[in-house]
């Protein structure tokens, strides 16, 4: 999801939010690194045009700071929820931030299989915060590493040449999507039920691959 470009920047100033409360005890999710500690922050919901703070835990127990994002503009939507791809201020870094409807009442499902991975062909968790609106409404936001193409845009680009892919592409393509796939149902133990060229990203400089989207994913179990 996070590949697809598109979109424009909001219209209007941005706007600063703070993070000045602790996350509630309903949105807890157990135990996790600090890299993935969730912080709350609380105001209008963030689209393009805005400035996103929040706070990281600090690895090796050194504090947490505050980092930035200015979201720049939305790169996916749908029945989850939408995705816009953002900037970090201090690092400059791009990031893809997907903001899905959090039920207070449970888990969110997603952000533990993602926290549970660490692959070259798994799309990456940097960190997530959650989000109030006016209206009491609960976002979870997932920080992930931004990946600039997916495998259906790249297709599209060939069908549209009325060429063919490349051999040597779709077999280090193919490749790499079975490995991830390997590792995803092997060590944390995950089925993935939404594994399409839309969920498959392309770094068009290095042709990695990653699988994303883990929202429709479940643990497997035995």
């Amino acid at each position: 999801m996070a590949a697809m470009p598109g979109g424009a920047h909001a219209a209007g100033a941005a706007d600063q939010m703070q993070v000045d409360q602790p996350l509630p005890a309903a949105a807890a999710h157990g135990p996790a690194d600090a890299k993935h500690a969730g912080s709350m922050i609380e105001g209008n919901d963030p689209v393009t045009g805005h400035i996103i703070s929040t706070t990281i835990g600090g690895k090796n127990g050194e504090p947490k700071k505050t980092i930035s994002y200015m979201a720049e503009r939305v790169v996916g939507t749908g029945s989850f929820g939408i995705v816009f791809q953002a900037k970090c201020l201090e690092t400059g870094e791009t990031v893809a931030i997907k903001k899905v409807l959090q039920d207070k009442r449970y888990k969110n499902r997603e952000l533990q299989i993602m926290r549970s991975m660490d692959h070259c062909n798994a799309v990456s968790l940097k960190h997530c915060f959650f989000s109030t609106t006016s209206r009491d409404e609960l976002f979870l936001n997932l920080v992930m590493e931004f990946v600039p193409e997916s495998l259906h845009r790249v297709l599209k680009h060939y069908s549209n040449m009325n060429q063919r892919m490349p051999l040597i592409y779709v077999k280090l393509y193919t490749y790499q999507i079975f490995r991830g796939l390997a590792y995803i149902h092997t060590v944390p133990g995950v089925c993935h039920r939404d594994v399409k060229p839309q969920n498959l990203l392309v770094d068009p400089l290095t042709h990695q691959v990653k699988i994303c989207d883990f929202g429709s994913a479940k643990m497997l179990v035995s």
